[in-house]
């Protein structure tokens, strides 16, 4: 099969990654927008995991193409 699900699932969390790993470091002195999480930044936190996700995703994508092309 030619159908790889691992490319446009690594591509949407590498990119909701970063968007929200960058809104964390923005919002990071916030101290209201992140008393209901215990002052944790929960969003560059969430956004680092999503970021690493996607990029793996991303890499063994691109490591299963490199083996199908000779």
């Amino acid at each position: 099969m030619g159908i790889d699900i691992k490319f446009p699932i690594g591509l949407m969390f590498t990119i909701l990654g970063f968007l929200l790993t960058v809104f964390g470091i923005v919002t990071g002195g916030d101290e209201a927008l992140y008393s209901r999480s215990l002052g944790i930044n929960i969003n560059l936190w969430s956004g680092c995991g999503m970021l690493v996700f996607g990029l793996i995703m991303l890499f063994f994508s691109w490591k299963s193409w490199k083996a199908k092309t000779p």
